[in-house]
């Protein structure tokens, strides 16, 4: 089974539909601490401009997950969880309106997992 950088939780799947329904094609970028610190984003498809300094990390619920190049040699190292709490955060996240944020939960690679990633 491959390992996965990124995965959801039931609660975010279930914000995530209701933002999919409302906006269409939805995708995240994890912030580098611009706006609201460090913090998962979610946009319409097209929204915001990606380019070569973006990585892939992988897919959750339908949508792409992106992270900057630079932040992406910090993180590289774990397993980061998209999660959802109450209470507004101060970003440009499509989620901000429903009176929730986008969290992101995060655990080191066991040894058995950092060797069988791939390459970003």
């Amino acid at each position: 089974m491959e390992v996965q950088r990124v995965s959801v939780t039931p609660e975010a799947e279930q914000i995530i539909d209701q933002l999919r329904g409302e906006n269409g094609t939805l995708f995240f970028h994890q912030s580098g601490g611009c706006c609201d610190g460090s913090s998962p984003m979610c946009f319409q498809e097209g929204e915001l401009m990606l380019n070569e300094m973006d990585v892939k990390l992988g897919r959750i619920h339908d949508c792409d997950f992106y992270m900057s190049r630079d932040q992406f040699e910090y993180w590289k190292h774990t397993h980061l969880t998209l999660d959802v709490v109450k209470g507004r955060g101060a970003s440009f996240s499509l989620e901000i309106p429903l009176g929730v944020r986008f969290v992101i939960k995060s655990r080191l690679f066991t040894k058995e997992e950092s060797e069988q990633l791939g390459d970003i």
